[in-house]
C-alpha cells in the first residue's frame, strides 16, 4: 500500500497517531500499551534515523522522543523534524532520564512542546499527550 493511502486511511480512522523513539524495549511497550488504551494507534522505533523517516512517512500527531537515541539523537531528530514543512506542527513531547536543566532547557529551545521525566506515571503520559493534541 503506498504510504499516501496508509496516511489518509489513519487520517479517516479518527484516531491521533502517536510516534514513540526509545531504545528500551521496555518503555516502548510500556508507552504503546497506556496511549493505545487510551484511543491513540502508536507506532514505535528504536532508533532516531528510522524515527526520523516514519515520521517524514506517516505524519504522526505527536512524537514521544527520547533524548538519548542509537543513529541520531533526539535533539537531531527534532532538528529534522522542525525543519520539515510537513512536520513543523507535530507536537513533540521529550521523554527522557536526562532531566537536568541543561538537557531539558536544550530540547525545549530546540522545539520541544514538553518535557516528562523518566521514571515516570503512565497516567502522566496520557494525559501530556491529551494536552498537547487539545492544545
Amino acid at each position: 500500500m503506498p504510504s499516501d493511502a496508509i496516511v489518509s486511511l489513519i487520517s479517516m480512522s479518527g484516531r491521533p497517531l502517536i510516534l514513540c523513539a526509545d531504545d528500551d524495549e521496555d518503555i516502548l511497550a510500556l508507552v504503546s500499551l497506556r496511549l493505545e488504551r487510551a484511543g491513540y494507534e502508536v507506532t514505535c522505533v528504536g532508533d532516531g534515523e528510522t524515527a526520523v523517516a516514519v515520521a517524514q512517512e506517516r505524519q504522526p500527531d505527536a512524537v514521544v522522543l527520547d533524548l538519548m537515541l542509537p543513529r541520531r539523537n533526539g535533539i537531531e531528530v527534532l532538528a529534522e523534524l522542525r525543519a520539515d514543512p510537513g512536520l513543523t506542527e507535530t507536537k513533540v513531547l521529550l521523554l527522557s532520564a536526562r532531566v537536568n536543566d541543561g538537557d531539558v532547557a536544550r530540547g525545549l529551545d530546540a522545539g520541544a512542546d514538553a518535557f516528562l521525566a523518566k521514571p515516570f506515571r503512565a497516567n502522566e503520559l496520557v494525559e501530556r499527550i491529551e494536552a498537547l493534541l487539545a492544545a
